[in-house]
């Protein structure tokens, strides 16, 4: 199937990717500038270098025929695991976690690149399996999301390894996986971080002790009401099968989910997959009144400088708030903090406009796109646009936790902006091939 090289490209998500870039690499340069207006950072220099290899990158990559992937999907996969583990072994430590390798400016997160393996992957698997028993389909899928996950969050890396997650539920529910089997992975994730911060919830919050708790906190207790809960399953299983009554598959399925939730929250707390500060942050979420723990400060002064925006902004590198060192993490987390101060209400809103116009336009490549290769990849990349967005400008507002996830384009981060660019760049060859069976 010839097609015309300029037919290649799709020149909206061109403009609506680098108009985003462009403000993002302003507003790390903002991010920056100290009181006396003054650059002390040299990241926005470095953040225009990686969106040059990105625009390189974007240009080259939907000249290939995207199903050219498939075939080496699985490889990509298992190089991205080896990846991973190397990493683990022999990669830097930046903020806490032990997911960087490489050098200086060159240095790459593997995991952010790894979502990219991991939706190609996936994609191939949900094509050849078509025709499987669903239940069995939705089972053999999970070993392919929990290994890098837990590889991920041994980091640890927790908001990089959720988003696996939600690339997960899109690409599974456009695949037509039972929307039941995809709430018991949804709730038992869920549940299990509940379980895990409920204890510290406890001493430092509640600071009163809550005795069914204690099930939580005693080892021994909590094996006991596993085996109880996992036995408890197994006889609805064997009612289900010998009466043919529903209501026992239903009970199998609520055990299930408890079961493998408090296994989970088990295995977090007894091997600290979770670190202390990660549990705060999640503790602040539920107590937003408790400044002083981690990430209660950050939250605070992120939500200042919103609301110090106003309407119209105080203009770009007139922030208060975002040119000291009250907000942390200016350039990466909290970017959307500093441009919402200097750009205001409207600003606010010209942004929201754009990064849905962007989602709006996968979105209708979906639709448009005849072969399921293809869906199941921009579904996964959709997924993971809407998942950084939603949880980025919701932690920046207080209505999410902090899970240390960029913001798609506009937080720093060479890593980050070329995974965003690779998918923009399979994306626009996806919708160029779209009508190709």
């Amino acid at each position: 199937m010839k097609i015309k090289l300029l037919s290649l490209y799709d020149f909206l998500l061109f403009i609506l990717v680098f108009t985003l870039t462009g403000i993002g690499i302003l507003f790390i340069y903002s991010s920056g500038v100290n009181t006396d207006g003054f650059s002390t950072s040299d990241e926005y220099i470095r953040q225009l270098l990686w969106a040059g290899i990105g625009l390189v990158l974007m240009i080259i990559i939907p000249i290939f025929d995207y199903k050219k992937f498939q075939k080496y999907s699985f490889y990509i996969y298992a190089a991205g695991i080896l990846l991973l583990m190397y990493t683990l072994l022999f990669g830097k430590e930046v903020n806490n976690a032990k997911s960087w390798i490489g050098f200086s400016f060159m240095s790459l997160q593997p995991s952010e690149l790894f979502k990219i393996a991991y939706i190609l992957a996936y994609g191939n698997y949900l094509v050849i399996t078509k025709k499987m028993n669903p239940l069995k389909r939705f089972i053999i899928s999970l070993p392919m999301l929990v290994i890098p996950m837990g590889l991920i969050l041994i980091q640890p890396d927790f908001g990089t390894a959720s988003v696996f997650i939600f690339i997960y539920l899109f690409m599974s529910f456009m695949a037509n996986i039972p929307i039941r089997y995809l709430m018991i992975l949804t709730l038992t994730g869920a549940l299990a971080i509940l379980f895990t911060v409920l204890p510290q919830y406890e001493t430092i919050v509640y600071k009163k002790p809550i005795s069914i708790l204690r099930i939580l906190t005693n080892p021994q207790l909590t094996m006991i009401v596993i085996a109880s809960s996992l036995a408890v399953g197994i006889l609805s299983v064997m009612g289900h099968i010998i009466f043919k009554a529903k209501y026992f598959y239903w009970i199998t399925y609520g055990f299930g989910i408890f079961t493998g939730a408090l296994f989970l929250a088990f295995l977090i707390s007894s091997h600290h997959l979770m670190k202390p500060y990660q549990i705060q942050r999640l503790l602040v979420f539920l107590s937003p009144d408790m400044p002083k723990m981690e990430g209660g400060w950050q939250i605070t002064q992120s939500m200042n400088a919103i609301g110090s925006g106003v309407f119209f902004g105080r203009g770009f590198l007139q922030g208060r708030l975002s040119h000291t060192k009250f907000l942390s993490q200016r350039s990466t987390d909290f970017i959307f903090g500093i441009f919402s101060e200097e750009a205001g209400f409207i600003g606010g809103i010209i942004f929201f406009a754009i990064y849905f116009t962007m989602l709006a336009r996968i979105l209708y490549i979906i639709k448009q796109t005849n072969n399921s290769y293809g869906t199941f990849i921009c579904s996964g990349i959709l997924g993971m646009f809407f998942y950084h967005f939603f949880i980025n400008v919701g932690m920046t507002m207080g209505i999410m936790p902090i899970t240390g996830i960029p913001l798609p384009f506009l937080s720093y981060g060479g890593s980050a902006l070329l995974t965003n660019m690779i998918a923009i760049a399979l994306v626009m060859g996806i919708n160029s091939r779209r009508l190709d069976f």
